[in-house]
């Protein structure tokens, strides 16, 4: 009898012009450790050592963000499975020791005792493309704010001709103002060389706001072929938008519910109860870019929204914080934002449903039983209420079967069936699964 294939589990240790590649075996007994260059035929090289050593069942990398980004898109570009190691845990590695190979292999037990689940994100996608634009943006914001304060500065220590004629014009007439200016006189004069900096310094303003410009237009872009629907939620736009996109990543299989969604933009529920009274408090973990964009769409929506309005004052007179009402807030927008992200298309049109389902004479509770469903849901599906492209297809399907071939009358239609059958026909439509149905879009919203 043929021997099963020896089971591996490889770690690897990133840097910047080396990865340390560690492998073990299903038992966790080290096996071999090899340092390879951070090039293309290093990335061959590791797939080719990893997979010598037996079938690969997973590998854990360190830095999927970072250094060990390409060697995670290469891995998962030969059907590897990866996933995202943390760094190692300082107290035992202090009793250990620190070195390469002693973290190579600590990745991959990390992976075998199932401290490691996070699946990295693929970064190969539109969502990427945000991410790089958002990172030049974010650095010419910065650039842009410093140019201003240093304008400013100078005016307060300029000559007094150049600071009565400048200093109480608005910012964006301020840098228009000084760009325009043509300074004369010669390089040992103060006010010449004021008036030349502060002219390169409104030039550069300019400068960075039309590249900004540009970059807002290309969020935009991406935006409304990716996700056209987002930014139609309230107090949503482009600027959140893309920034929750990004905690969310291009691969939205990494992500289980929208429990977890919530937990990634810190704005899970987390107990803070002491004998009689029960209570929650705000989330400090979880992406905190995330959680400011969720916090600007909640300070939207208490500011214009009615709804929002309404439910604030509801539950503040329950003795309830402002804090604790905006984490609530924040909770129910997380839910409402992570539908609409893995429903990033409009919901087909399912109109025809109710069509079909009419002219072959069929009820709603008919339909409801046999897709083991609320009838609420099925109506709201014909109606396009909700969007559950699963349910539609198998609603679809089940139609076009009955329209195929004889009508078979249903149970509840049959002769000689009593009300009591009945009854007992529509009690024992299972529970659905009410996750399914997520909503295309909500304009009034929390």
């Amino acid at each position: 009898m043929a021997s099963e294939p020896t089971k591996v589990i490889a770690g690897i240790d990133t840097h910047a012009d080396t990865h340390h590649v560690a492998v073990i075996n299903e038992h966790g007994k080290p096996l071999a450790d090899k340092e390879f260059l951070t090039v293309g035929s290093g990335y061959r090289k590791i797939i080719d050592f990893i997979t010598s050593y037996g079938t690969v069942i997973a590998v854990g990398v360190e830095g999927t963000g970072s250094y060990g980004a390409e060697l995670a898109r290469t891995l998962r570009g030969e059907g590897l499975s990866v996933l995202e190691v943390n760094r190692p845990n300082r107290a035992a590695r202090r009793l250990k020791g620190k070195s390469d190979p002693l973290d190579a292999y600590q990745a991959a037990k990390s992976v075998l005792e199932g401290r490691t689940k996070a699946i990295p994100k693929d970064k190969d996608g539109p969502v990427e493309c945000l991410r790089i634009l958002r990172s030049g943006r974010a650095s010419a914001i910065k650039a842009r704010t410093a140019a201003i304060n240093q304008i400013k500065a100078l005016l307060v220590s300029a000559p007094e001709k150049v600071r009565a004629k400048y200093r109480a014009l608005a910012t964006s007439a301020l840098i228009t103002a000084l760009q325009r200016t043509r300074p004369s006189g010669h390089m040992a004069d103060p006010e010449y060389v004021t008036l030349m900096t502060l002219k390169a310094l409104a030039t550069r303003c300019q400068a960075l706001g039309t590249e900004i410009e540009a970059a807002d237009a290309a969020l935009k872009e991406i935006l409304d072929s990716y996700a056209p629907m987002l930014c139609d939620l309230p107090g949503v736009g482009t600027e959140v938008a893309s920034q929750l996109l990004i905690t969310f990543g291009d691969n939205p299989d990494r992500l289980g519910n929208e429990a977890q969604f919530a937990s990634l933009v810190g704005v899970a529920a987390v107990p803070a109860s002491s004998g009689k009274t029960t209570r929650h408090r705000l989330s400090r973990g979880g992406d905190r870019n995330a959680n400011n964009a969720l916090h600007q769409v909640v300070l939207v929506r208490m500011g214009s929204c009615q709804r929002t309005k309404d439910y604030v004052a509801k539950r503040t007179s329950e003795g309830k914080s402002k804090r604790e009402v905006m984490r609530c807030l924040k909770r129910y927008a997380a839910r409402e934002i992570y539908r609409q992200i893995i429903n990033p298309r409009p919901a087909p049109d399912n109109s025809d449903l109710r069509r079909i389902r009419t002219e072959l004479g069929l009820t709603i509770t008919t339909v409801a039983g046999e897709l083991g469903q609320w009838v609420s849901i099925i109506s709201r599906l014909e109606r396009g209420h909700i969007r559950n492209d699963g349910l539609a297809m198998t609603y679809r399907q089940w139609l076009t079967e009955r329209a195929a071939g004889p009508l078979k009358p249903s149970r509840i239609d049959e002769p000689n069936v009593t009300s009591a059958p009945r009854l007992q026909k529509t009690s024992t439509v299972p529970f659905p699964r009410l996750i399914a149905s997520r909503p295309v879009h909500a304009k009034m919203s929390l």
